[in-house]
């Protein structure tokens, strides 16, 4: 392997005084109550929402995941990646109800919603997700990529993967707990651009080496799947194990509504906005955002790919395509600045993740049990709560590397199971106004318990012939998270149906047709012809993108 030049490792650590510079600066602004830490005081701008958005998404499953998946599969996962339309819906539809409700949490909304129930069922499945999915699987690959980027074996005597791994979490986790929602969306100013830089320089290096966009059709496109698809195809056969157009056309939807539109994590960003305008104006922007990680991690994947097939790449594994790519192609100094773009997005992700957990916490379960405490107790239980976090991610490192490789798998399909019950019980809570707390309770706990009963039974490897596999591993996992979405609908649906009837002051303000009229015309205001634009600019982009790779 090729060691970091002197200058790669200058340009690195620019990247990191910088960084530092902010950290310190934000801790300088003192949080005086939990809706500065958590919230950033509710004043963020929408250029630091958006950034925010982008680099909180933007993590382990596009470094190792999406750019392994270009590298394997082709242009097959882009489904999940052109979501810009997706926040859009965020910012245009949901911004305005999170606004009226002035929430902290997503759970919270629920408990207004529905009951405190559902809130709690909400925040603990959320908590635990990200502990033990996105904490850990950011963490275990960010170990992964620097060991093979940086091309040191070990430090030391330890292991360099180590070293990475639990440096990234440390780092991230001491200017997390000191600076709060504000160090969240002010680094991410200074990581977006970064990662920006630093990946849309693989992507025009590689095709300069490849040949240009011409011969990667030619490679790409002439290979084909068992079933006859192009790896450049969109929509895959019915009969493809992995992408059935049937599942994943309306699969992928539903997952990306739950993640973008109710998932703590990403809502926390427009959470934080000084009003709607520039709340929705931020998520107008992370759409933007958005339309990029095709372009410069999937992409780069399938140039990975080709090079290999013409004998010009030697890639060991599909996972190890965008490092290869830095480690091989890069000049002296631009590896340095790429690798600062990877260093910006593990951690961004990573602080957003603490974030919203401890937000979690301490707004869903410690004020309930601690009430009418001083708003400085909050803030101080919001930084252990995140300490608390970052040691958990910790602990779990050791069980990610000895599973890796089988949790990598499976972790892919995790939020097709999270997502149905979520969606299911937003999406009817919203939009009706007949809905009520046993419904929306039992909406959202079902669907659940049916998807982790599949996890269970895949991650022991429950034999074909039992009956249970049959009746949950059998199917394809993009069909059977439309199934339990099709169950969390009919159960909130019935059930609600069949008992009382919420009342007018239950719904009042928290449903499309329950505003004031005041808060109508509030919402009205917050946008103008700016909006309606860049909004049509996006969809037109998704749209052609569709028609080109259909």
């Amino acid at each position: 392997m090729v060691s970091f030049h002197w200058l790669d490792w200058v340009v690195l650590g620019l990247f990191g005084l910088g960084l530092a510079g902010i950290v310190v600066y934000v801790t300088l602004l003192k949080d005086e109550s939990d809706e500065d830490y958590f919230l950033a005081g509710r004043n963020a701008g929408w250029i630091a929402i958006g950034a925010s958005i982008f680099a909180s998404n933007i993590g382990s499953e596009h470094l190792v995941g999406l750019a392994g998946s270009g590298a394997s599969t082709g242009m097959a996962m882009a489904h999940w990646e052109m979501h810009g339309w997706l926040i859009l819906i965020l910012g245009w539809v949901f911004v305005p109800f999170y606004d009226r409700a002035k929430v902290f949490t997503m759970p919270e909304f629920l408990e207004r919603r529905y009951d405190s129930r559902s809130r709690t069922t909400l925040s603990i499945i959320s908590i635990v997700s990200y502990i033990l999915t996105k904490v850990s699987v950011t963490v275990y690959a960010g170990g992964v990529v620097f060991k093979n980027v940086l091309g040191i074996e070990s430090m030391m005597g330890i292991d360099f993967f180590w070293i990475s791994a639990i440096g990234l979490v440390i780092i991230t986790g001491i200017y997390t707990v000191l600076g709060g929602m504000k160090s969240v969306l002010y680094t991410s100013v200074l990581q977006t651009p970064i990662l920006l830089i630093g990946s849309i320089t693989i992507l025009i290096v590689g095709l300069v080496k490849l040949g240009g966009w011409g011969e990667l059709e030619r490679i790409v496109g002439n290979t084909m799947t068992q079933h006859g698809d192009s790896m450049l195809d969109l929509i895959r056969s019915p009969k493809s194990q992995s992408f059935p157009w049937t599942g994943v056309l309306f699969a992928s939807p539903l997952i990306g509504f739950w993640y973008w539109c109710t998932d703590q994590y990403i809502v926390q960003r427009v959470l934080s906005g000084a009003n709607q305008k520039q709340s929705r104006r931020g998520a107008i922007f992370g759409g933007y955002l958005k339309l990029l990680p095709v372009f410069i991690f999937l992409v780069p994947g399938m140039i990975a790919f080709a090079l290999s097939q013409k004998g010009m790449l030697n890639l060991p594994n599909a996972d190890a395509a965008f490092p290869t790519l830095v480690r091989e192609l890069l000049p002296i100094g631009l590896k340095g600045l790429v690798v600062g773009g990877l260093l910006a997005a593990l951690m961004s992700s990573l602080s957003s993740l603490f974030n919203s957990s401890a937000a979690l916490f301490t707004e869903d379960f410690y004020k309930k049990w601690y009430p009418d405490k001083p708003e400085k107790h909050y803030v101080v239980i919001g930084r252990i709560a995140t300490a608390v976090i970052v040691v958990l991610g910790i602990i779990w490192i050791p069980i990610m590397k000895s599973m890796g490789d089988v949790l990598y798998q499976y972790l892919q399909n995790v939020q097709a199971l999270l997502a149905p019950g979520i969606a299911s019980v937003f999406l009817l809570g919203v939009f009706t106004t007949r809905t009520n707390n046993r419904g929306g309770f039992w909406g959202l706990i079902t669907p659940f318990t049916l998807g982790m009963v599949r996890l269970f039974l895949v991650i022991i490897d429950i034999p074909k012939s039992h009956i249970l596999h049959s009746l949950f591993v059998s199917h394809n996992i993009w069909h059977f998270s439309i199934y339990l979405f099709i169950i969390g609908m009919s159960i909130t649906w019935g059930i609600s149906i069949l008992t009382e009837k919420p009342t007018e002051e239950k719904v009042k303000s928290l449903t499309y047709y329950t505003g004031s009229e005041e808060e109508k015309e509030l919402t009205r205001d917050s946008w103008n012809g700016w909006d309606v634009f860049h909004t049509a600019v996006i969809l037109s982009v998704i749209i052609a993108f569709y028609a080109y790779f259909w």
